[in-house]
């Protein structure tokens, strides 16, 4: 698979900050989350914005793939939306509970609301097409959030996932660089595990399906909606098949990375082999303290939120994906050529836990919890 990835923003913590001001988000309450089924949507703006954006009338629909996980509610949803109406605009939006035929409903409802721009976090990045393409021809500019959807004419806003799992593979590799791996992927249906997958090969991590001189790959597999209980399994069932002969682990994200774990600590390995994770759950930061995790590749969600949804306010203004700002040419695996925005994620280890803490992302009670005083610098 051949990406271009020419479109790429340093995160820092000033940044953050500056964007996104203190973390009262926390404490939002999403009409989302009310919602008794994933056609009702939740209007929370009042559309007067601030007076000093240019989205004055327009209304952004976003469709949540599966709002019951925790970062999209409390991470991506606030800073989103705040972006929206600090543009002048009106938030709504809806949950499609993880189904695929539901989400397709969802964004001809959003439509039927009255949104002038649609963004979507896909449960399946191809079987949300038919629908984004009939939202598109009627007007309605698509935001593929996060994840990948291949309509040239939707604009991608996402961080750079096969740089993500570079940082990852590169964090294992400098634990142990040789031995037995095993890669435990995300959802096969969404871009982003072969994404990451591609990263592990562009530092060392042999191609699947092949071995090299000083890695071999004894256990490789895609999980289902990316369910760390799915992790755990075929963890358990890779350490049987090679009597624990394992040497490190590449998972995905945290929620699995948690599952992984827990499969090691039932055998006593947990913390002797290391292990990759992305997203900077709070659980998986302190997993990194207490040394069970070896890394969690940091996306601030809010930087992701905030850069959607100024993206939709200036949609409403220009249909045009090219004509954003921040944007840049992106070829995806099918070699269609779209509009993307990428962002830049930060690996987070023991020796920078700090750059999360200061940033606010979590407290330091929480990423240090059950760390011994002074085995880590920045639990003190």
């Amino acid at each position: 698979m051949h990406v271009r990835r020419t479109a790429t923003v340093l995160v820092t913590a000033a940044l953050v900050f500056a964007a996104c001001g203190d973390d009262d988000d926390d404490d939002a309450t999403s009409d989302t989350a009310a919602a008794d089924d994933g056609d009702e949507a939740a209007a929370d703006g009042d559309g007067d914005g601030d007076g000093d954006g240019d989205g004055d009338g327009c209304t952004v629909g976003v469709s949540w793939n599966n709002y019951q996980e925790e970062r999209w509610a409390k991470w991506d949803e606030p800073a989103l939306q705040a972006a929206i109406e600090a543009g002048g605009g009106t938030y709504i939006s809806n949950d499609a509970k993880s189904s695929v035929e539901t989400q397709a409903s969802n964004l001809e409802n959003l439509i039927s609301q009255g949104a002038n721009v649609i963004v979507a976090l896909a449960q399946d990045g191809v079987a949300i097409k038919p629908a984004v393409a009939a939202a598109i021809e009627q007007g309605v500019p698509v935001i593929a959030y996060d994840r990948l959807i291949e309509d040239e004419q939707a604009l991608y806003i996402t961080f750079d996932n096969v740089r993500v799992g570079e940082m990852e593979a590169e964090a294992v590799l400098e634990v142990v660089s040789e031995g037995n791996f095993v890669i435990i992927k995300g959802n096969a249906a969404d871009a982003n595990a072969d994404f990451l997958r591609e990263g592990y090969t562009n530092v060392g991590i042999p191609p699947v399906g092949e071995n090299s001189d000083t890695i071999t790959i004894v256990g490789e597999t895609y999980t289902d909606n990316w369910d760390p209980a799915i992790a755990q399994t075929s963890m358990e069932q890779f350490l049987t098949a090679n009597n624990n002969e394992v040497d490190a682990v590449l998972s995905e994200n945290d929620g699995m990375a948690g599952g992984v774990i827990a499969a090691l600590e039932a055998q006593g390995l947990a913390g002797q082999i290391p292990v990759s994770g992305q997203d900077g759950d709070q659980a998986a930061l302190n997993r990194v303290a207490l040394g069970t995790q070896t890394v969690s590749v940091w996306k601030d969600a809010r930087e992701l939120g905030t850069a959607a949804g100024s993206a939709a306010i200036e949609l409403c203004s220009n249909p045009e994906a090219s004509a954003v700002s921040g944007t840049a040419p992106f070829t995806t695996p099918g070699g269609i050529d779209i509009t993307s925005i990428l962002l830049e994620p930060i690996p987070i280890k023991q020796d920078n836990l700090d750059i999360v803490i200061d940033a606010g992302w979590i407290s330091q009670a929480d990423a240090c919890a059950g760390v011994e005083a002074g085995a880590v610098a920045a639990c003190g």
